[in-house]
């Protein structure tokens, strides 16, 4: 049976993961695609490098569309990234949206000019279950951004782990961050051909929120190495 080609929409985190682990046997991904700023320098939303986005893409085996964009050319970028991967074949677009119909109306109305069909197979779950699939599933993700009015910077750097959701949960954060409190980068799933190996610098304030400095370590393939302050946690 040929199973039809797709893409995911790939912000580097968590929730696209899961989508991605829950669809991976039924379709053929080949892509993914990823919108960065205008300077081409970091990820819109989780602040990734581009060498980081583009070792995930080396690990899966997929080709990587990007594209830059204010928040004003947001959907007319991401609709020439579409008709990039339509170009490939792509008939499906992978998406990890779990809640927000505003969300899922943009979703379909930006697919829909390129003939291609939107998939949310985590849409409408519970966050909770979602995260704890993530983590059973044994991939592994780091906070690389914590909005300061529900977490301090002590949260960027830290492994997502069922007891930091916990946590989270006590300070009143759901579980996935669907409110936007936090953001996630993956450091390995049973996709990738092999783990990130990364090395974690400053932390700083941008738009009220902390950010994470993430590089690549020197040996790129090995395993993760988490944050020495956070490592008995």
């Amino acid at each position: 049976m040929v199973r039809p080609r797709a893409a995911i929409s790939w912000s580097g985190g968590k929730d696209c993961c899961t989508a991605m682990l829950r669809t991976h046997r039924d379709f053929d991904i080949v892509a993914m695609l990823t919108m960065f700023a205008e300077d081409g320098e970091r990820s819109r939303s989780h602040g990734l490098r581009p060498d980081i986005i583009a070792a995930h893409a080396q690990r899966l085996g997929v080709t990587s569309i990007t594209g830059r964009c204010s928040w004003a050319t947001y959907t007319d970028e991401y609709g020439r990234m579409l008709a990039a991967a339509a170009g490939l074949g792509v008939t499906h677009v992978i998406f990890g949206d779990i809640m927000g119909d505003a969300h899922r109306a943009w979703d379909e109305r930006v697919c829909a000019p390129h003939a291609v069909t939107p998939v949310l197979p985590l849409w409408g779950e519970s966050t909770r279950t979602l995260v704890e699939e993530f983590i059973g599933s044994g991939s592994t993700a780091v906070i690389v951004t914590a909005r300061a009015a529900h977490l301090d910077e002590s949260w960027v750097g830290r492994t997502i782990t069922l007891d930091a959701i916990r946590e989270l949960e006590a300070l009143g954060v759901d579980p996935c961050g669907e409110y936007g409190e936090y953001h996630t980068l993956v450091t390995d799933t049973p996709l990738f051909s092999s783990p990130l190996e990364l090395s974690l610098g400053a932390r700083e304030m941008h738009s009220e929120c902390w950010t994470l400095d993430v590089r690549l370590g020197v040996h790129v393939g090995a395993a993760f190495r988490r944050p020495t302050d956070h490592a008995a946690r």
